[in-house]
């Protein structure tokens, strides 16, 4: 897979071009049938963007960009600031990250701590914010007739925070409790310990997060180290704002005069970083760090230019699609076959404006991690491969060509992600290059490809290994990770693998691009028999040739048992894996394919570019039914499958809490453990007489949604159809049940080796009926903001608090939850119990006018249009497991909540505290519940009482 660097920096790897994103070609080098690219105020967009655009620069110097959009159910907005953690004071280490907390808690003209969220909370929206190494980004989205008010409440982040003393000394708290919850996170222990290999004087290398023990007073008190730190940081000139929403751009324009007008130009300038990430004499090294999961990844990382500096040309990316390759001869199929890897990537991270890494990631099994030199001897040949015979101008038109695709096709999004995304663009790219600059690739350039090649040597490697049985000498201060940091004089000598080859054309790259004129109409059955169905559901709107498509593979004993539940995960693991070579060029081109286990069989999904589609199911329906299904790769998917079940105790503890309410209410469902337990009790063997079991009695649920007409639905399906000959009438389909909570319910406790407490609450609905969906529904809304302003905000319980809504399928529920890395359980149930407490009195006095804000968010929230063809097909999709799809059943729900009173929500409120709540918690010591034997009597919850 290969990846790129993201503005954001840090270490993260993002995917690019060969998979779908980043360059444009344009010149000589583009394709014949390229034609020039509107643009909007200044900004080049997508032909496939009806938004307008207009650029502003306020007085005070401030950078803006306007969108109106007038398809737009929410509106959003983003502030990005050129400041981030590289930027923290020695003596304060985390106080960028720190800062970004106190912004949200009060500021002159609207002191409440809780004033914006509980905002943005009522009308129907969400907010958050991130700090990375250069940079901090605010945003949010809400309903579009509270963007004004919205508006006024987040320009007074910029403008005039409060800085209340109160809150300081508790946000510190909650900054400790956020680096607590990720003592134990892989990815953090490895950064920080590489951390240790680079140069100590780069800013980057220092702790970012912030704890107790760094936010704290020292030569001055610590709210006035904020204070100096914003005020050297926060400008005018150093911010860029996105504002969309389906206003005209006058009225967006106004409202951000007013608001905004008034943020303090400080005469500032994005910060530079004069010193070198790495410097020479540190490389070439080894390091070798601890993981706690069952995990094995080697890293090659080079030090490199940033390559922002030549986002034109996209040298790296070049790169990266070829060393991230996976299909045959590539250095990941070489890999495979020897058994010593499952995963591979390539691209650039840590860029800081001038320095960068290079890196290469390969995911190991415990047999590759016994080879690593022959692994990197790997890695050197095919690099001098492309040395010698990978520069090539007809590559560099292949992957223009697959951008030009991408961005000409581009969707929307929601308004939330472009805002925060095109905000953080500003800052990197010239105006007209915001939406275009990631995907830009202006030319083929071999001298710039040789540079970098040229950097790529054993004399400038820093080789990083981590997984479970390294002892290291030396431990890192802030996340506990044992490492070993040697410098190397020579590498040892070691054979490379046989097989590699450099990719050849790609046979997959659509023809026919041409958008349909289909008029959009609610999802009809072309086919519907007791053993087949098909569903189709016709789309232009979204103004790409792109289809997805879905085959639900339905049989009676997909998860009867733990061992079923394994077999089906194992063949459809072995689907994907078997055909990762054969298919990825398909996936560079734009068509994906994946297949996936469920309760009820096993899905193939499908999404791409309606023209070449149809090759590529066909191959997947050979590859299924008479493909042999091979040891290698049975062995592969079986270490991947052990690991995610072995690594399950060690995985979020909030996301231990909410699998576990799943296994406990919903049927067929299976924990980690117990699955993991059955992966001993299959074979190659059993696979194989289970697949032609699979196969011999199924049931089919087809959907094809996107530009295509019904008959070009009808011939696909058919091919499907016969292929796998379905003869399964559906009743013979178990369903998907969700479970009722019993008067007296255990209480539960997942498995887990995490050190933090948690609790979790799970109140209930009476039934599945609309009615019952709909007052939680509105009760979520109601309790989402005081709850985390309550426990979060105020009492610090901890970093992980939130309230809402939480069906499991149509079956209504609150999800209550507190993780917290200090508090004792009793005192987090203890604070619940207040909180609920107080609720009620806040239920009991509800009246129309405070209902009214509420119910009307919920009711917006229902009828969002979806912002993509992959998410209108997910809403759709999901309807088909119900027995009788309604595919107007968000609308129906919508309506149903209309017609609530306060009395309705009153009374849906009562009935819950009257009832017992399922509760889950959590301590280190806890012995782990046998959920699924404490659950066996529980009953399916009732339609409707």
């Amino acid at each position: 897979m290969p990846a790129l660097r993201s503005p954001l920096g840090a270490w993260a790897l993002v995917i690019v071009t060969a998979l779908g994103s980043p360059a444009v070609a344009t010149a000589a080098d583009a394709p014949s049938t390229a034609s020039p690219l509107p643009t909007s105020g200044g900004v080049i967009v997508s032909p496939n963007d009806n938004r307008d655009y207009r650029s502003l620069t306020l007085d005070n110097g401030l950078e803006v960009l306007l969108i109106h959009d007038a398809d737009a159910d929410k509106a959003a907005a983003a502030m990005n600031v050129a400041v981030g953690s590289d930027q923290n004071p020695d003596a304060v280490p985390g106080l960028a990250h720190f800062l970004e907390h106190m912004l949200f808690l009060g500021t002159d003209k609207y002191p409440e701590a809780d004033s914006y969220q509980q905002f943005i909370s009522q009308h129907g929206g969400d907010h958050n914010a991130f700090t990375a190494d250069r940079d901090t980004n605010y945003f949010f989205d809400v309903e579009p007739q509270a963007l004004e008010g919205a508006l006024d409440r987040f320009s007074q982040f910029f403008v005039a925070p409060r800085f209340n003393a109160e809150y300081v000394d508790r946000e510190r708290h909650a900054v400790h409790s956020e680096y607590q919850a990720r003592l134990r996170d892989d990815a953090r222990r490895v950064n920080e310990a590489m951390d240790r290999a680079l140069n100590p004087d780069h800013p980057a290398t220092r702790f970012s997060v912030g704890s107790l023990e760094t936010l704290k007073d020292g030569k001055q008190p610590l709210r006035q180290s904020l204070i100096d730190f914003y005020k050297a940081h926060y400008g005018a000139h150093v911010m860029d704002l996105v504002v969309i929403g389906p206003q005209p751009l006058d009225q967006l324009g106004t409202w951000v005069r007013q608001d905004f007008a008034a943020v303090p130009d400080r005469g500032l300038s994005r910060p530079t970083i004069p010193e070198a990430l790495v410097t020479p004499d540190q490389l070439p090294a080894r390091l070798q760090v601890q993981s706690l999961k069952q995990h094995r990844q080697v890293r090659f990382a080079f030090p490199i230019p940033d390559p922002q500096q030549d986002y034109r040309h996209k040298p790296v990316d070049y790169l990266a699609n070829l060393l991230g390759h996976e299909g045959e001869g590539s250095l990941l199929a070489a890999l495979r076959h020897a058994g010593w890897a499952d995963g591979l990537s390539a691209g650039s991270a840590r860029g800081d404006g001038d320095d960068a890494l290079f890196m290469v990631n390969v995911d190991l099994t415990p047999e590759g991690a016994r080879h690593l030199d022959r692994i990197q001897a790997s890695l050197f040949a095919m690099i001098q491969r492309i040395r010698d015979n990978g520069i090539n101008a007809w590559r560099y038109r292949e992957q223009a060509e697959l951008a030009e695709q991408d961005f000409r096709f581009q969707q929307r999004g929601e308004p939330i992600h472009t805002a925060s995304s095109l905000a953080m663009n500003l800052g990197y790219y010239p105006l007209k290059d915001a939406q275009y600059g990631p995907y830009r690739m202006d030319g083929f350039e071999p001298g710039k490809l040789r540079d970098l090649l040229g950097r790529l040597t054993p004399q400038h490697l820093l080789r990083v290994y981590s997984g479970p049985e390294v002892e290291g000498d030396r431990t890192t201060r802030w996340f506990d990770a044992p490492y070993r940091l040697a410098r190397v004089d020579h590498w040892p000598q070691a054979t490379p693998l046989d097989g590699l080859a450099l990719p050849g054309h790609n046979p997959y790259i659509a023809d026919d691009l041409e958008v349909l004129p289909l008029e959009a109409q609610p999802p009809k059955a072309l086919v519907d028999t007791a053993e087949h169905t098909l569903w189709y559901r016709p789309d232009s709107h979204f103004g790409t040739p792109r289809v997805e498509w879905r085959f639900s593979l339905q049989t009676p004993d997909a998860a009867d048992s733990p061992r079923d539940a394994v077999l089906a995960r194992l063949l459809a693991g072995w689907l994907g894996d078997s055909l990762n070579e054969a298919l990825y060029p398909a996936r560079l081109a734009g068509q994906s394919f994946s297949a996936y286990a469920h309760g009820r069989g096993i899905t193939l999904a499908f999404s791409g570019w309606r023209d070449h589609q149809d090759v590529l199911v066909k191959r997947v329906l050979e590859q299924l039914k008479t493909a042999a299904i091979g040891a290698d790769s049975i062995a592969r998917v079986r270490l991947q499958l052990k690991q995610q079940w072995q690594n399950a105790p060690d995985s979020p503890l909030y996301q231990q809490m909410q699998r576990t309410l799943g296994d406990a209410l919903m049927r067929p469902s299976w924990s980690p453990e117990t699955l993991l337990a059955a992966l001993d009790d299959t074979s190659l063997d059993a696979l194989r007489a289970y697949r032609r079991q699979f196969l011999d009695r199924l049931h089919l649920e087809s959907m094809a949604v996107g530009n295509l007409d019904a008959d070009q639905a009808r011939q696909v399906d058919t091919l499907v159809r016969r292929a796998l000959s379905p003869t399964l009438d559906k009743a013979g389909v178990p369903e998907l049940t969700p479970l009722a909570v019993p008067a007296t319910p255990p209480v539960l406790h997942p498995a887990s080796t995490r050190n933090d407490t948690a609790v979790l609450r799970y109140l209930q609905g009476p039934d599945r009926s609309l009615a019952s969906q709909a007052r939680l529904a509105v009760l979520g809304q109601l309790i989402q903001a005081p709850f985390y302003s309550r426990l979060r905000t105020q009492e610090q319980l901890g970093y992980i608090v939130n309230a809402g809504y939480q069906p499991l399928l149509d079956a209504p529920g609150l999800g209550l939850l507190v993780q917290s890395p200090s508090t004792d359980v009793a005192t987090i149930r203890s604070r619940m119990d207040a909180f609920l407490g107080d609720f009620d009195q806040r239920i009991a006095g509800l009246d129309e006018a405070t209902l009214a804000p509420y119910r009307k968010a919920v009711h917006d929230h229902l009828l969002e249009r979806p912002s993509s063809l992959s998410e209108l097909t997910g809403r759709l999709w999901q309807e088909t497991v119900h027995p009788t799809p309604d595919f107007q059943r968000r609308r129906h729900l919508a309506e149903t909540v209309t017609a609530l009173t306060p009395e309705d929500v009153r009374g849906a409120w009562q009935a819950l505290r009257d009832s017992t709540p399922l509760s889950i918690r959590f301590a280190p010591g806890d012995t782990a519940s046998n959920v699924g034997e404490l659950t066996d009597g529980f009953t399916p919850l009732p339609e409707t009482r």
